[in-house]
């Protein structure tokens, strides 16, 4: 496993990010939620590998997968050896001020992640959205707080208009605090709207990309086919999905099976090599529901393709409208 600077910060992460958003058991709206038993294995699997970045966030089973992310991380890490990621924005209480990002929610927000976490500070923390009822100048000025008081030692953003990322950053800039350093986009090879603007910011600034949704939601990897048909217990509920991804991105994906099926490799394979191979990508982020999806990005993050290859599958891509902000 390879490590490298998130963006221009001196944190040093692994190529591949372990997602936990499928952990939590007994989260009765997601059906595809893992059980404890294949979290831990799922877990080691990625620890044996090499990961050391690991992502969760409040909302994800209600809470639950931060605890159960917590409990793997003391027992396969000494804490100094992980980089430990969670987001705050979507509601997690009852009453108005129960989600968002005003001062209000964040700090009471970091204070119930490093409990359900059981530890004393986040590597990375995340705005998950945009909040548009927030002035930015206010969530900029508690995430540095959050900094300062040492429970927070990085920021990062997620999904947002490239506009509203830099008014971001100019905001911390102008209280002379935190600046985020990394952004987790909806990228990969069906949907590449941000080429557009984000990823050429990110560049630009030093931003470190760790993408969301790398193999959009299992649809590179083959979890459905033309016509409906699911072949996952995660496709026959993930309604999500199929607002995002539609019938002519099929052709994206054959050309992906097609080169997997040249190289003798999984399709997984081949779309997390053709982001790996994107400018700006650092890190992007597996969910993984059975121990071979980490052993299928651990094997991508090793896996060239050719330009011919990654021309090949670029070519039938159809623009899209803003998706996952």
């Amino acid at each position: 496993m390879d490590y490298v600077n998130l963006g221009k910060s001196g944190l040093r992460v692994s190529r591949v990010c372990l997602g936990t958003m499928s952990f939590g058991e007994g989260d009765a709206t997601r059906p595809w939620v893992v059980s404890n038993d294949l979290a831990d294995d799922i877990f080691r699997t990625a620890v044996e590998a090499g990961i050391i970045f690991i992502d969760t966030a409040d909302i994800y089973a209600n809470g639950l997968s931060e605890e159960v992310t917590g409990r793997l991380a003391k027992k396969y890490f000494a804490r100094d050896e992980l980089v430990l990621a969670t987001k705050v924005f979507l509601p997690m209480t009852p009453g108005p001020n129960g989600g968002g990002l005003s001062a209000k929610h964040i700090h009471a927000a970091i204070d119930a992640s490093l409990k359900r976490l059981d530890v004393e500070y986040v590597d990375l923390y995340q705005i998950h959205r945009y909040d548009v009822n927030v002035p930015i100048e206010e969530t900029m000025g508690a995430l540095n707080e959050l900094v300062h008081a040492g429970k927070v030692r990085y920021i990062g953003a997620s999904s947002m208009y490239a506009w509203q990322f830099a008014k971001a950053q100019q905001a911390a800039e102008r209280a002379g605090g935190a600046r985020f350093i990394s952004m987790q986009n909806h990228y990969n090879a069906v949907y590449r709207e941000e080429e557009r603007e984000m990823i050429p910011l990110c560049l630009d600034q030093g931003i470190g990309v760790i993408p969301w949704s790398p193999l959009a939601r299992g649809f590179l990897a083959g979890n459905r086919e033309r016509g409906g048909e699911r072949l996952t217990e995660r496709a026959n509920s993930d309604a999500f999905a199929d607002l995002m991804y539609r019938d002519d991105d099929f052709d994206v994906v054959d050309q992906v099976k097609a080169v997997a099926a040249a190289r003798g490799v999984s399709a997984a394979q081949v779309a997390l090599a053709w982001l790996l191979s994107k400018p700006g990508v650092t890190a992007p982020i597996i969910g993984a529901t059975k121990v071979m999806h980490v052993t299928d990005a651990v094997a991508a993050e090793g896996l060239a393709l050719s330009a011919e290859e990654i021309a090949q599958i670029e070519a039938p891509y159809q623009p899209h409208g803003i998706l996952g902000h």
